[in-house]
């Protein structure tokens, strides 16, 4: 075994300690979270690692590094998660690799992410990103619609084909009621995901949390939590 696939499968196995311990706390099954690993700035390699580790969702927030990336991966039994605020001009390449876009927030993306899917012939999970510092129907600092404008956008994306809703995401706000309250930010996710579910039912999933605060998104309910340095290390900083 490589340094690298020792130093990442430690780090997994941690992750995996956190998760289940906090899945137990909360009475929940481990299989009702899964792990997200988000690998921006790190090499194919450590993707190709994270599978061979038994790792089958992996996230991206930059078109510019997941697409050459993906491409050098598409051998691997992988479901790509794109994760980051995403424009209009990038839709084509990211349905190109993405199963999934989280970060779904205004109705213009919708149009073009359901043009693009349709010309491909794929079928695209979207998550609506909710901002929760950001007012009833503000947008967030780094994206998001506030919590009044889930409904419409939900109802729009479930409309357009090629597109699958699948659920809700939000990042814990750095501004505004909730921050510096992680858990009470999940939990307003979590009834906004029952609502949701009432004219939605199969979109169930909720994404949240990540390496500082994975342990309050399991105990509020999340299905999905997104983790990157807590598994990969202490990102590289970007020249």
């Amino acid at each position: 075994m490589t340094d690298r696939k020792a130093q990442l499968a430690a780090n997994l196995a941690q992750v995996e300690e956190r998760i289940a311990s906090a899945c137990a706390a909360a009475g929940r099954e481990r299989e009702e979270v899964t792990l997200i690993v988000v690998t921006k700035t790190y090499p194919a390699s450590d993707v190709r690692i994270l599978s061979e580790l038994g790792v089958r969702d992996v996230a991206e927030n930059r078109d510019q590094d997941a697409a050459p990336k993906a491409a050098e991966c598409a051998d691997l039994p992988l479901r790509w998660h794109f994760v980051g605020q995403l424009q209009t001009n990038k839709v084509r390449s990211v349905v190109g690799y993405a199963d999934v876009v989280q970060s779904v927030d205004r109705s213009k993306l919708v149009t073009s992410l359901s043009s693009a899917a349709v010309r491909a012939e794929r079928e695209l999970g979207c998550l609506i990103q909710v901002a929760l510092d950001a007012g009833e129907n503000g947008r967030g600092e780094r994206g998001g619609v506030g919590p009044g404008g889930i409904e419409e956008l939900a109802a729009i994306v479930a409309d357009s084909p090629g597109l699958r809703l699948e659920g809700l995401m939000t990042v814990a706000p750095l501004t505004g009621p909730y921050a510096d309250r992680q858990q009470a930010a999940f939990e307003r996710l979590m009834d906004l995901s029952t609502d949701l579910r009432r004219a939605h039912p199969a979109a169930n999933m909720v994404s949240a949390g990540m390496s500082a605060d994975l342990e309050q998104a399991v105990a509020a309910g999340a299905t999905h939590v997104r983790v990157g340095t807590a598994v990969l290390g202490v990102r590289p900083r970007l020249g």
